[in-house]
């Protein structure tokens, strides 16, 4: 495997990266589902901490990250998928990317709050920003899109 197959996306001049109306998201889906908020291998996210999201709660734990994509509604998906390592069509207990995934494993879903960024971001960028002792705000970005959702932290 090539190690820019690794990389995050980029946009690298693509314009209209999500698409509009009933094909908003399908290009970035890539015959999956639902978008891996990333490139390739299956973004994770670990916590050590509970994480709240609109009243739910993240236990801690390794979670497998994906985003329903629809135009003008964003929701975000932890899911307790497992991730390959590396790319095994024959591995029907983990996921590569996104292929292959069902929503019976989500562990939690909860929406974005969908804005447009001031720049154009060339990397997607996945950040925790505005932090405090309490919580924060998990945001994405790429192009011009801003997607955001708060969270704090949990007992």
């Amino acid at each position: 495997m090539d190690r820019s197959e690794l990389w995050p996306p980029i946009r690298r001049g693509r314009q209209n990266l999500f698409g509009t109306g009933a094909d908003y998201g399908k290009t970035l889906y890539a015959g999956a589902p639902v978008w891996r908020a990333g490139a390739n291998q299956t973004t994770r996210l670990t916590t050590e901490v509970p994480l709240v999201f609109d009243g739910k709660t993240l236990a801690p734990g390794q979670y497998s990250v994906f985003v329903d994509l629809k135009d003008k509604a964003w929701t975000l998906i932890f899911s307790s998928w497992p991730a390959q390592a590396n790319y095994d069509p024959k591995n029907t207990k983990a996921l590569w990317g996104a292929y292959g995934y069902t929503p019976d494993r989500d562990v939690l879903r909860t929406a974005m709050k969908l804005g447009t960024l001031p720049f154009s971001m060339d990397q997607f960028t996945i950040a925790f920003v505005d932090m405090t002792p309490g919580g924060g705000t998990l945001t994405m970005m790429w192009d011009t899109t801003l997607a955001t959702v708060p969270f704090t932290f949990g007992r």
